[in-house]
């Protein structure tokens, strides 16, 4: 009997669409690494140390989701929408593939910590103008220290 994998699952057309709805799924340690979740809604979804390295997450809804030591190494989250989850800041989280919207974003966040290193204050200012592109309206730009 072949054991059947999300990926050849999904290319089979065997997942119903329902699937690439799992918004507010339990997914805790699922191995999905090399899954095709392009335009899934995972919103509010558990995906805590799940496996989701080399994943095609492009255009999924991830608001919400917890990704407390997911892997996320080598995934594709160009487009998706990570507003209000939770990003690994541990190795799994390096050599993602992201845009401009989320690594502005992430810069947002770089540059919203209190810190009065010098060395901190040069690189927070370095980057502060790309920073204040966050997509959010309701959160107030930042001003170089």
């Amino acid at each position: 009997m072949e054991e059947w994998t999300w990926n050849k699952a999904r290319a089979a057309g065997v997942l119903p669409a329902t699937w690439l709805n799992l918004k507010d799924a339990d997914l805790s340690s699922a191995p999905l690494r090399d899954a095709d979740l392009r335009d899934a809604n995972l919103c509010g979804a558990n995906l805590s140390y799940a496996d989701m390295s080399y994943a095609d997450l492009s255009g999924a809804d991830l608001r919400y989701t917890n990704l407390s030591c997911a892997n996320l190494r080598g995934a594709n989250l160009h487009g998706a929408d990570l507003d209000f989850a939770c990003w690994p800041l541990w190795c799994g989280s390096l050599s993602v593939t992201v845009d401009a919207k989320i690594a502005a974003q992430l810069a947002y966040h770089f540059c919203g910590v209190d810190c009065d290193d010098p060395a901190y204050i040069t690189a927070r200012n370095a980057v502060l103008d790309f920073a204040n592109k966050m997509h959010r309206t309701d959160v107030p730009r930042l001003a170089v220290k």
